[in-house]
């Protein structure tokens, strides 16, 4: 919980508050303790004449049980945890945000602020996400909750049923409670079905309130069992698409590429291990699994440039996600992402409009020749290094690894201009250059 909900809970509103938001969960614990009592007193002990069969019952039952109420208990006393201090503006930036003449100042304040932080989600103005109330810049995917009063990691939605924010920390808790749940629910209402036909048949062993006891507990298996079975369904759907439920209302808006709903899905193996986790011992057990630190995410665009084959390993292989959409000015990224043209179109330009990169003549490939002409080359290059001069009209001696330029001396360009290289240069080994440096 945040601070500002530990500061209400110290008035007697507050308190009442704080009393009234554990009702749902008291109810939710009344109806299980109800159910216990019907079934295994009622519907077990006192109506099952198979005692071989009561046993198997009430094995399955308080197995499917302990995990539903271990689930339960997780996900209700999970912390929503607190955001780092370096997440935090100080005072005296929160005054000069507020100050600000124009949203683009208070742009540029937030964007300055958060450059070393690992953000990529943006407002709809392109701004860094800032909380006013908590005073700090949200993490990707976080949301302030208005009951928990402070900012929550990857939010999912703030559920009364168990008096907590559904987040980072215990999402895989939550949907493991339902899961179980929906397993308890139905567990319940099939071994009971035959006890609640023998009861419309007035066959029923049970006597007094104890039918009555089996007739709800059939009842209100059914309807719970309805009711989990679509809120379950969506959660598993969410899982594999790795979206939470603020996100398929409202698509989070990233620095590259605005809006997308899809913007975190990796596949639904991937999607599945970062809640999960890549134990699969641990995966149906309400122990902490999740991949990640709840406050950087990969994406999809980080999964397309993955190639490993292995899942684990291309979440692994993402590394750090700080830099995973955009840093930086839209055109900054933009001119950064687009490839550099290394072609050679040095036939329609002048020396000294030619770029090349900066390595020295012994660092450049050394390409083959043609081998009809490897032979007449290496009595080239032979001259060359008693300091002969060459007869530039041949065609051999225009495809030497030393081109002639003016004067029979080869001319490379080396960034922006050129020089001549003797043949004392060419005596001391030097290769021809790739295409990208071909003397002029």
């Amino acid at each position: 919980m945040g601070n500002d909900d530990h500061r209400r809970r110290k008035t007697p509103c507050g308190f009442c508050m704080a009393v009234f938001k554990w009702i749902p969960v008291l109810f939710i614990t009344a109806v299980i303790a109800w159910s216990y009592y019907a079934y295994v007193v009622e519907l077990c002990i006192r109506n099952s004449q198979n005692r071989i069969g009561m046993i198997f019952m009430l094995l399955f039952y308080h197995l499917f049980l302990t995990l539903f109420m271990w689930s339960y208990w997780r996900t209700i006393m999970t912390s929503v945890g607190r955001i780092p201090d370096q997440w935090r503006i100080p005072d005296e930036e929160v005054s000069r945000l507020f100050r600000a003449d124009s949203p683009d100042t208070q742009k540029r304040i937030l964007n300055n602020f958060a450059r070393d932080l690992p953000v990529t989600n943006r407002t709809m103005n392109g701004s860094v996400r800032f909380c006013e109330k908590c005073k700090i810049i949200k993490p990707d995917r976080a949301h302030h909750c208005s009951v928990c009063s402070c900012c929550v990691l990857k939010m999912d939605h703030h559920c009364p049923w168990v008096n907590n924010c559904v987040n980072f920390y215990n999402y895989k808790y939550f949907v493991l409670f339902l899961g179980y749940a929906l397993v308890y629910c139905l567990y319940v209402a099939f071994t009971s079905l035959h006890d609640f036909v023998e009861f419309w048949k007035g066959q029923l062993n049970a006597s007094g309130m104890g039918r009555f006891h089996i007739l709800f507990l059939f009842f209100i298996a059914i309807m719970f069992a309805i009711s989990l079975v679509s809120l379950f369904g969506y959660h598993i759907y969410l899982v594999l698409v790795n979206r939470t439920t603020l996100e398929s209302f409202r698509a989070p808006i990233f620095r590259v590429g605005g809006p997308d709903k899809n913007g975190y899905n990796l596949g639904r193996y991937a999607n599945f291990c970062e809640v999960f986790g890549d134990d699969w011992q641990y995966w149906f057990l309400p122990v902490f699994s999740s991949r990640g630190d709840g406050y950087s995410y990969p994406t999809s665009s980080d999964q397309s440039r993955v190639s490993t084959s292995s899942p684990t390993q291309r979440y692994d292989a993402m590394g750090d996600t700080t830099t995973s959409r955009l840093d930086g000015n839209p055109t900054d990224k933009l001119i950064g992402a687009s490839p550099l043209d290394t072609t050679n179109h040095h036939h329609n330009q002048s020396p000294h409009q030619v770029r090349s990169t900066s390595v020295l003549p012994t660092q450049l490939l050394q390409i083959q020749p043609p081998s009809p002409y490897r032979d007449e080359l290496n009595e080239q290059q032979q001259k060359l290094a008693n300091g002969q001069s060459l007869d530039c009209s041949t065609p051999t001696a225009m495809s030497s690894p030393a081109e002639c330029g003016v004067n029979g001396a080869a001319v490379y360009i080396e960034m922006i201009g050129d020089h001549p290289l003797t043949s004392a240069d060419s005596a001391k080994g030097f290769p021809r250059p790739p295409n990208g440096d071909l003397p002029v």
